[in-house]
């Protein structure tokens, strides 16, 4: 499958008051592509909109949650230009999961990396599976979690926070629970999930909306503070010695130059 295909990478389906949004693009493990991530916003707008709608579940297809951004598509655009595009893309994704005023779950049971993380930090209440795990890898390519630590840094204990942005250790969802970074762990997510669901809806759709709101002032008001800052501080290591060399011993499926 290609950037060209006409299947969707984020299928949409609603029922029982709750909109479903699957990342469904296997061939680069749910990698924020440009059709990945216009198709997400498209989805969380549209559930947004919808009055029979209630709360948004994420979830996914395949091994894998979401890989974070897709290295392959920035390789081929100039590293300045794409990395600043990048960056933006990722603030208004995070920004639109936090600032929706209906209640976000994550629903994983599979591989989250970069970008991911970010995500699934976004989301109001996150449950993952025995098949779940977590690493922060960008120490690896020459970067940090830049963006993503608008919404990571909220959650994620400090101490949790320094061993993992710099080892870039992967981790299970049991620790991933108690660092912080999501509600709970769950033999059967989905279960959970549904469960979670009918506890939902016990709100009213004010009292939910109003009650994201205030949770979530403190993290968007940092967005208004430091979003452009980061942006820049990221997209100004992009096509640097260290990131040209990581991002290729990752396509390569090589240790980088400096881990040898």
């Amino acid at each position: 499958m290609t950037e060209t295909s006409t299947a969707p990478y984020v299928r949409y389906d609603v029922a029982d008051g709750f909109a479903t949004l699957t990342l469904d693009s296997p061939h680069n493990r749910n990698a924020l592509s440009a059709k990945l991530v216009a198709e997400l916003l498209q989805g969380l707008d549209d559930a947004a909109a919808d009055d029979k709608v209630r709360g948004i579940v994420l979830a996914h297809t395949g091994n894998t949650f979401c890989a974070g951004a897709d290295l392959s598509e920035a390789s081929n655009a100039d590293p300045a230009v794409a990395a600043d595009e990048r960056t933006r893309v990722m603030i208004g994704v995070l920004r639109r999961l936090i600032a929706t005023p209906k209640p976000v779950i994550a629903q994983i049971d599979g591989n989250v990396r970069a970008g991911g993380m970010g995500i699934v930090a976004a989301c109001d209440i996150a449950v993952a599976g025995p098949a779940s795990s977590f690493a922060l890898t960008e120490v690896r390519i020459g970067l940090a979690p830049f963006m993503i630590s608008l919404t990571l840094l909220p959650r994620l204990t400090s101490r949790a926070a320094s061993r993992y942005y710099l080892t870039g250790e992967k981790f299970g969802a049991d620790v991933a629970e108690r660092i912080g970074l999501i509600t709970f762990s769950a033999a059967d997510p989905v279960a959970e999930v549904a469960r979670l669901r009918g506890e939902l809806r016990k709100g009213s759709p004010q009292g939910l909306a109003e009650s994201k709101r205030l949770v979530n002032a403190a993290m968007l008001a940092e967005f208004d503070v430091s979003a452009d800052e980061l942006a820049a501080r990221s997209a100004s290591f992009f096509g640097t010695a260290e990131v040209h060399e990581g991002m290729l011993a990752f396509l390569q499926r090589r240790p980088a130059s400096w881990a040898e």
